[in-house]
């Protein structure tokens, strides 16, 4: 069964967002059995279930690491989708896996990203 979770959109951060094409038709979160699938307007992460090593709600956040594209970290490299200051849902991964970068040149240990129920993600990606 396949749940998909919508990115929570601040009214401050969507026209960042609207600039690189990110809307709540174009970015989402999709979990199912198998796979965690990101959509964030032109970006995309794909990673089997069994490679979420943990997750926690985390948040708030600095405007500038979340308005506009997809952000990544200078200091570990993992990548953050979001679209509003407040919260979201952190996993680290066990293995890396390509997200903004092209060609996968620079695989990403974590990924962030600000679903409207970060809770209910969390609930449906029990971490083994």
């Amino acid at each position: 069964m396949r749940t998909r979770f919508p990115f929570a959109f601040e009214g401050r951060v969507v026209p960042f967002s609207l600039a690189f094409g990110v809307t709540p038709r174009t970015a989402w979160v999709e979990i199912d059995d198998v796979d965690l699938r990101v959509r964030f307007g032109l970006w995309h992460l794909v990673t089997p279930r069994r490679n979420l090593a943990d997750g926690e709600v985390s948040g708030p956040y600095q405007f500038a690491k979340v308005a506009g594209p997809a952000h990544l970290s200078f200091a570990d490299r993992g990548v953050t989708f979001a679209t509003t200051t407040k919260r979201g849902v952190c996993f680290r991964l066990r293995e890396p896996v390509s997200g903004i970068a092209p060609f996968g040149l620079l695989p990403h240990p974590g990924v962030t990203v600000t679903v409207a129920d970060p809770e209910g993600l969390l609930a449906r990606a029990p971490l083994r």
